[in-house]
């Protein structure tokens, strides 16, 4: 069945653009919060795990199949094998440095999409201005590293959460990669979802063993009420209504709204852990949504 896609985005797009943006903002934050309690890999394996369980119980009611063979399976276990690795970098380097500098270097993942998509899709090319803002977001990941490293209230070991933030910014984007150019992303939106959140239920408790991550069931109202929200609304409803959204509406236009999310755990991480918000960093997350908005631009 065809979709109907829109040329531009209307308002019910540009309220949940800004809802989910504002959630994700938050949740890094959430999640850091949450780490004094729960081991970092532990709280993202059952963040996932109860995810999982509301995907199927999703595609049983929807009636999406999820072990129809469609050429998609070596695609999707790769995709789950790197959205395991970037939510293990992201929970990790949270212990290392703030949410908010993090969520600025996972978000470069548009960067990354740009300079290996069109090795595999001639198509997507960048012209002249697109470089410019290649360039930019590169001298923006650049100053944030060189401003953390300088600041005299930088934590111990930020530099390793930065590099963290970096690599899940590039395995997010490695997957948006597999999903533009393989037959992944000619599957339902569900089962893309299932098989990142599946690779992950079976992965990430493997790594949280090997890093000797102490597991514990005896968690704190603010510690279960903090997972429900992860995978409720973060790993299950919204990732369903964002894989909806590039259903319906122009990707490159949506593109633009998830540097919003920086934003806000910018400004959530200093109102709630009190982290630093310094001009240096403004100016990198400036710097770096800058340039990936031009290198999002089409002719």
């Amino acid at each position: 069945m065809t979709v109907a896609r829109k040329t531009h985005l209307d308002g019910l797009a540009v309220g949940l653009l800004l809802a989910c943006c504002l959630f994700w903002g938050f949740q890094q934050v959430l999640v850091k919060a949450t780490v004094a309690e729960v081991p970092p890999v532990y709280q993202a394996w059952l963040r996932f795990t109860l995810a999982a369980g509301l995907i199927w119980g999703w595609c049983r009611w929807r009636g999406v199949p999820l072990f129809q063979r469609d050429g998609s399976l070596r695609y999707g276990l790769l995709a789950g094998l790197l959205f395991a690795g970037e939510f293990a970098c992201i929970y990790q380097g949270l212990q290392f440095t703030t949410a908010s500098r993090l969520t600025v270097f996972i978000y470069t993942s548009p960067f990354w999409v740009a300079l290996v998509l069109p090795h595999f899709l001639p198509s997507e090319r960048l012209q002249r201005g697109q470089w410019v803002g290649l360039v930019l977001a590169f001298v923006g990941v650049l100053a944030a590293l060189a401003e953390g490293l300088g600041h005299a209230d930088a934590l111990p070991r930020q530099w390793l959460g930065d590099l963290m933030g970096l690599g899940g910014g590039l395995m997010w984007g490695l997957t948006t990669v597999l999903l533009r150019s393989t037959p992944l992303g000619r599957v339902a939106p569900e089962k893309q979802l299932f098989y990142q959140v599946g690779m992950s239920v079976l992965a990430l408790p493997l790594l949280s063993l090997a890093l000797g991550e102490v597991w514990s069931a005896s968690l704190s109202p603010f510690a279960l009420g903090s997972l429900a929200v992860q995978a409720g609304i973060g790993a299950f409803a919204s990732y369903l209504c964002w894989m909806w959204l590039l259903s319906h509406y122009p990707a490159t236009r949506m593109s633009a709204f998830v540097f919003l999310t920086p934003v806000f755990a910018l400004f959530i991480g200093a109102a709630w852990l009190h982290e630093p918000l310094t001009p240096g960093l403004l100016g990198a997350l400036a710097l770096v949504g800058g340039g990936i908005v031009l290198v999002n631009r089409r002719a």
